[in-house]
């Protein structure tokens, strides 16, 4: 048999004329492209354990950021963390909570 016999084709041609092959490529190629709304940054509650610096928290005094390291004392039941008030960076002190009490932060 010769090459073109019996409707096949071979080359570089023959992908494109296959009408299967092509019905695929055009749903592929009409695909519409996904559109990302910015994120807004996430409110999560968690440990005290796992805050980060940079989590901001709000409490009855107004809004905080942690700018240091969480560490634990009293054998792990009681978290301290420096934190800053975000109206007044100059103003910083180092809070405490229970380890077990989760508190929502919103991460930077």
């Amino acid at each position: 048999m010769a090459a073109g016999e019996d409707g096949i084709q071979e080359g570089p041609r023959a992908e494109e004329s296959d009408p299967a092959r092509r019905l695929v490529q055009l749903a592929v190629a009409r695909r519409p492209a996904k559109k990302r709304e910015p994120e807004q940054p996430a409110t999560r509650t968690v440990l005290p354990m796992q805050r980060q610096v940079g989590d901001r928290f709000d409490d009855k005094t107004g809004e905080w950021e942690i700018i240091g390291r969480p560490y634990s004392t009293a054998g792990g039941k009681i978290v301290h963390a420096r934190v800053q008030r975000i109206d007044q960076p100059a103003r910083a002190e180092v809070r405490s909570w229970d380890a077990f009490t989760r508190i929502s932060v919103r991460r930077a």
